[in-house]
Parts: C-alpha cells; structure tokens; sequence
C-alpha cells in the first residue's frame, strides 16, 4: 500500500503518479467509487482517449469545459485535457482540488506564447486590446483583456469597437479565420497547434477524390489551404453537432482524432475518416491529450494528485478575462 508520501515522491520526479495499477482492477468500477467516496467530477475534452470520455461526467470543447467548471458543486475537479485546460478549473474555483492525471500534459500551441515575449508584444503595441484564445497558459490570460474560445470567438470580435486596434494571441490560424469572417484587421501572435498544421491538404483532396460525397469539417485553427476546402468549419462542439445533424452520411474530419468517438457514438450509421496528416504517421493524434490514461485518471482521483496549484494575484488577474468571456457570450446569447 502505498502512502501519500511515497506517491508524492513519485510525482516529484515525473509529474504522474508512477505507481504500479492490478491488472485485475476493475478501473471503471473503482473510478465511479472513487467519484462518489470524494464528491468528483471528470471533465474531459473531446480528444481524450476514449475510455476516459466514457467515464467522464461531461465531455466538451474548451467553452464548455469552461462553462461547467464555473458552475460544478464537485469538492474536486479531475481535468481530464492538458495543463492549460486544469489551470482555467483552478482559476475558476480557487477552493477546489483540481487534479490534472499528467502534469507533462501540456500544448503545443500554449507553448508557443511565452509570457514575457507576448509582454513584450503587448507594450510594443499600447493602443491595442488583447483578446486571446483560452489555448494559453494563465500568465497569458492574466495579460489579456478577453479570453474566447474556437466557439465564440467571432462574436467576441465582433462585439468590439471597429476603430478598436486589437492583439489576437496565441493561433495565427485562428486568428487569421476570424479576420477574414469580420473583416478586421487583427494583429495575431505568431502561435499555432502541432496537431492541426500537419493535415496534408493534398491527402484531403485524395480522399475527396476517393470519397466524392464526403463533406470536410476543419476546425479553424487548420491552415488557410484545408479551411478553403471545407464544407463546415467550427469548434469540436459545432463539428459533432454538424455531424449529428447534417444529411450526409460520410464526413471527413480535420481534427483531432479523439473526436470520432463522440461522432461514431452519435451517429453509429454514418462514416468518419480521420484527415491525414502530412507525415509518416497515419492518425492526427494530439500526444499531450493521449498521456493521459484510465490508469493515471484513477490513480490521480485516489491519491488526489498532482494537482494544479496557483498564486492568488495571478489567479485573479487570469480570471478577470475570463469573466469577460462569459459575460460578453450571455449577452449575445452563446450561453445562458
């Protein structure tokens, strides 16, 4: 049996508690033990494998994640994303326990902004607000003006002032779509997701070929040259929903695979084929999403580690934006 201490000790060294699981456990049976013994929730992203999406309270894209942070009664939150995703729990509920199964979850694209070079940016460029996709780290937020999400980022845009000059940071992808949908003229970050600048557009266009009736469904933070292709361009969530609703029965999907599961499991009659990436590999895996696993999800809600922790200062200055968001997506009725 191992005790607290000797599990921290673990953690110390490789950011996940490496502490060997009985192959005879029965994970789902213990997890759903675990939830009611500790008063859990599991939040997960749509590009979790998919046993931790199966045993997850609410699956979702970053806004909804968000969303049921704000409002979750649970004493403790496990994070079932990346860093990032975990940091945003916490600065949302300061006195809950939010545990992260891998700490070395991070994000290519959070990474890509670091904060004392987008300070820099930013007081190079004083006139300007900042709006940043919640993809960043929380020294990122707390020097923002507005948090948006993929979902809502048009109309967070859209409700600011033309004449308004404005930084959008981290996705020059993102970034980029928007512009060219509102006709602004943001000035963007030089940030962008590993997982979604490798789809090989001439792959898509080969599959288009091999499946003429097939819609292709991006998420904007894709390059320019598959969002020109696209039938439908959107967050996870406006993706599966499109999915779900669209008359078409076979879709190509310009994502993160992890999002098949939730589409196939909606809509087990259609046909979903991951869009291939521009490399060797033949799956559009995110790898900080897939560290994650069943094992670590367990181990992290029994021993209540590692868990994201956070000074007050940063956390307040991380949340004013975000609050933001929130308020400027009720009052264009994104959310109630």
């Amino acid at each position: 049996m191992h005790t607290l201490i000797e599990a921290e000790k673990n953690l110390d060294k490789k950011g996940y508690l490496d502490i060997s699981v009985p192959a005879t456990l029965d994970l789902f049976e213990e997890i759903q033990k675990l939830k009611k013994e500790k008063n859990a929730v599991i939040l997960a992203h749509y590009y979790q494998e998919a046993d931790i999406q199966d045993i997850a309270d609410y699956i979702g894209d970053s806004l909804g994640l968000a969303q049921e942070a704000a409002k979750t009664n649970a004493d403790m939150i496990v994070f079932a994303g990346v860093h990032f995703m975990a940091e945003t729990a916490k600065i949302l509920n300061p006195t809950k326990r939010v545990v992260l199964p891998d700490l070395n979850a991070g994000c290519s694209l959070a990474d890509s902004a670091p904060a004392a070079a987008f300070k820099k940016f930013k007081d190079d460029h004083p006139d300007h607000i900042v709006i940043s996709y919640i993809n960043c780290t929380a020294e990122i937020k707390a020097l923002s003006d507005i948090i948006c999400t993929s979902s809502n980022a048009q109309k967070i845009v859209e409700s600011i002032p033309q004449d308004q000059p404005i930084i959008f940071a981290p996705d020059k992808n993102l970034g980029a779509y928007i512009n060219k949908q509102t006709g602004r003229n943001m000035l963007l970050w030089n940030g962008s997701c590993m997982v979604h600048e490798i789809f090989s557009l001439e792959k898509i266009l080969k599959l288009k070929t091999q499946y003429p009736g097939a819609k292709l469904l991006a998420h904007p933070e894709c390059e320019e040259a598959v969002l020109k292709y696209a039938d439908f361009i959107g967050s996870t969530t406006q993706i599966l929903n499109f999915a779900v609703k669209d008359d078409c029965n076979e879709f190509i999907v310009a994502t993160e695979a992890g999002i098949l599961h939730q589409m196939e499991k909606d809509s087990p009659h259609k046909h979903f084929i991951p869009a291939p990436p521009n490399n060797a590999c033949a799956c559009n895996d995110c790898p900080y999403m897939k560290m994650n696993t069943l094992e670590k999800v367990y181990l992290c809600m029994k021993y209540g580690l590692p868990q994201i922790v956070m000074g007050e200062k940063l956390r307040l200055a991380a949340k004013k934006p975000i609050d933001r968001m929130l308020e400027i997506s009720r009052s264009v009725g994104l959310i109630k």
